[in-house]
């Protein structure tokens, strides 16, 4: 039978106890010899023959870099355990020259991503941010106006990363028509989810509510601009639970200001937060919140049980369910 193998801890220390609450480490310390206190980038700088012995690292926020320098000082890491979102800031090229598992609880901060986009929609829909907004302003129920609803209306998808297909396959119980833009899907992919694939202008045209979940990389950077904006129906909605900097922030707003029939709920902006004169406080028709539609609180327990099924699956010497490859990295969201 194969002993315990030797694992650490390494994360910022304001979320040590956020990820992996009492339950979490019971569970992995009946799997793994923990041998050293929790530790942080910090301190196994200070200190690198701690990573001497581990063969796996149990991290979440606050991730080390997996640099020439860490991977030195860790010579027997077979497998790293991120419960978090997006590794690009975990992996370097030397992480992927060495022969080392990397896998993430993407898909559990998806689930949490994906209910709060669902409840937008609805709410959107419904033209409730029009409602709360302006009863606020005058004190009084103000008169309704025509809305989408749930009943065929049409609910617009941009990218179909895991987020963007957990949405879509939600939205099933739906009695509306989905469209999406996603370069990388075809037909199989869009008979699957019940979709219409279709041009990013079609989807700013054509829905009443446009939710964007595409990836921030070199070539999606300043992605969407004020011309697709300009092109929305009017009442209609947009939503942003993915990176502020796929917008070019400057033209969305020129729009918000000629347009105050849409509503923009915003959980991401660039920078984050938005500059202390951002007019993005002052517009009446923005709803700011702050990057919160991902896991939180109790939510982030859910990210921790992904790895440790996912550490089962390691001592099983079964296939990582959520394992990375350099591939997968542009296309993760």
């Amino acid at each position: 039978m194969r002993l315990r193998p030797k694992g650490l801890f390494v994360e910022d220390a304001e979320y040590f106890n956020m990820v992996y609450g009492p339950d979490e480490r019971d569970q992995i310390g009946g799997l793994v010899d923990i041998y050293a206190p929790d530790q942080t980038p910090e301190s196994v700088k200070s200190n690198p023959s701690i990573l001497r012995d581990a063969e796996l690292i149990m991290s979440g926020w606050g991730p080390p870099q997996l640099d020439e320098s860490f991977l030195s000082a860790a010579p027997n890491l077979r497998v790293f355990f991120y419960a978090g979102g997006s590794v690009r800031g975990v992996v370097t090229k030397a992480f992927w020259d060495r022969d080392i598992q990397i896998t993430s609880a993407y898909a559990a901060n998806a689930v949490s991503v994906a209910e709060f986009t669902l409840s937008q929609i609805i709410f959107c829909l419904k033209q409730g941010w029009y409602y709360v907004l302006n009863s606020k302003k005058y004190k009084r129920y103000i008169p309704r106006v025509p809305m989408a609803g749930c009943f065929g209306s049409t609910v617009g998808i941009i990218s179909l990363g895991m987020i963007g297909r957990c949405v879509c396959n939600w939205l099933k119980q739906f009695d509306v028509n989905v469209v999406v833009y996603d370069p990388f899907a075809d037909e199989s992919v869009a008979s699957e989810l019940e979709i219409e694939l279709c041009s990013l202008e079609e989807v700013f045209r054509r829905a009443d509510v446009v939710s964007l979940h595409t990836p921030l990389i070199e070539e999606t950077t300043g992605m969407i601009g004020g011309e697709h904006f300009a092109l929305m129906k009017e009442n209609a909605s947009f939503i942003n639970t993915a990176r502020g900097a796929v917008i070019r922030e400057e033209e969305m707003v020129d729009v918000i200001r000629k347009r105050p029939d849409l509503h923009f709920v915003l959980d991401v902006t660039h920078p984050e937060p938005p500059e202390p004169d951002s007019p993005l406080y002052k517009l009446p028709n923005v709803i700011l919140t702050p990057h919160v539609a991902g896991c939180m609180d109790r939510e982030c327990l859910r990210m921790a049980q992904y790895m440790i099924d996912e550490l089962k699956r390691y001592l099983q010497g079964k296939p990582l369910k959520w394992g990375i490859s350099q591939e997968q990295i542009a296309i993760l969201a």
